[in-house]
């Protein structure tokens, strides 16, 4: 079954009385060059397991199903759980969750499902969830990459290189832990329904280690988010905003310190940059 051929989906929707859920944000591939593309990009081979979440009606699903050893999917929406059942039905180690990815332990699941394999992620994501989903994959701290489908300009922001103005506070906490990359764009007009906006496939894959080295992790990206609290306001104002504790002269003095420009931005910094100020304002 082309899962990707827009008659065949539509009789396979219609069939199970399935109607698609905004709310959700579902979108579902109706090009097969695809999924198969995003597959290949997630390296999957028979030594891994892959965490796929918001499956849809499988296409990627099969794509990855061909290439790992197992595939776990998370799917929210009820509805969809028949259609999977038949679509998934021909593959042996294909496996549906029903449950809500941000309410799940991810890293006890992957721990259960995946023992003995090397645990990857590999999702066609709803917009509406990006961040918070990435964010508890990070934190799940076992998967060695992930590779995800997701809205462009987002995905653009996500690769953005550090200093260069084009990310915000959740680029650098995703690039202290990952290196990332965007691999290629996905029009809307491969989706059904089409969204507003295109898409692009963003890669990230775990560091060894933190790109940078602090004392105190949690201050660091304290001084990193609130770096961010006024994105139109000097460095120097938004921190003084973030840390009334520290004092508008304590934090001026630890930019100057740092060999930053009295009136630098916060978007003009890399997590080099940071690491240095956080140990400055912790004095």
């Amino acid at each position: 079954m082309n899962l990707c051929d827009r008659e065949t989906l539509r009789a396979l929707l219609v069939r199970h009385g399935f109607h698609f859920s905004k709310s959700m944000g579902q979108n579902f591939l109706t090009d097969p060059a695809v999924p198969a593309d995003i597959a290949a990009a997630s390296q999957a081979d028979g030594a891994c397991g892959v965490l796929e979440i918001g499956p849809g009606v499988g296409c990627l699903t099969a794509e990855l199903a061909g290439r790992a050893g197992k595939v776990v999917s998370i799917e929210l929406d009820k509805k969809l759980l028949p259609v999977l059942a038949e679509t998934m039905a021909p593959y042996e180690n294909v496996e549906i969750v029903p449950g809500d990815a941000l309410k799940l332990d991810l890293a006890a699941l992957a721990a259960e499902k995946f023992a003995g394999l090397r645990p990857l992620v590999c999702a066609n994501l709803p917009y509406n969830i990006t961040t918070p989903v990435l964010t508890k994959l990070v934190e799940a701290a076992c998967f060695e990459s992930i590779t995800v489908l997701l809205q462009k300009e987002v995905a653009q922001r996500l690769a953005a290189p550090q200093g260069s103005g084009g990310g915000g506070a959740f680029t650098l906490w995703l690039q202290y832990f990952c290196e990332t990359e965007v691999l290629f764009d996905v029009p809307a007009e491969k989706f059904v329904p089409a969204p507003k906006v295109d898409s692009a496939v963003l890669r990230c894959v775990r560091r060894e280690k933190p790109a940078v080295e602090v004392e105190d992790e949690a201050f660091f990206f304290r001084v990193v988010r609130g770096a961010f609290l006024l994105r139109r306001k000097t460095l120097a104002n938004s921190l003084a905003a973030a840390l009334p504790e520290k004092g508008r002269e304590a934090v001026q003095g630890a930019i100057e310190d740092c060999g930053l420009s009295p009136s630098v931005r916060g978007e003009k910094l890399t997590l080099e940059d940071f690491a240095r100020l956080s140990t400055e304002l912790a004095k």
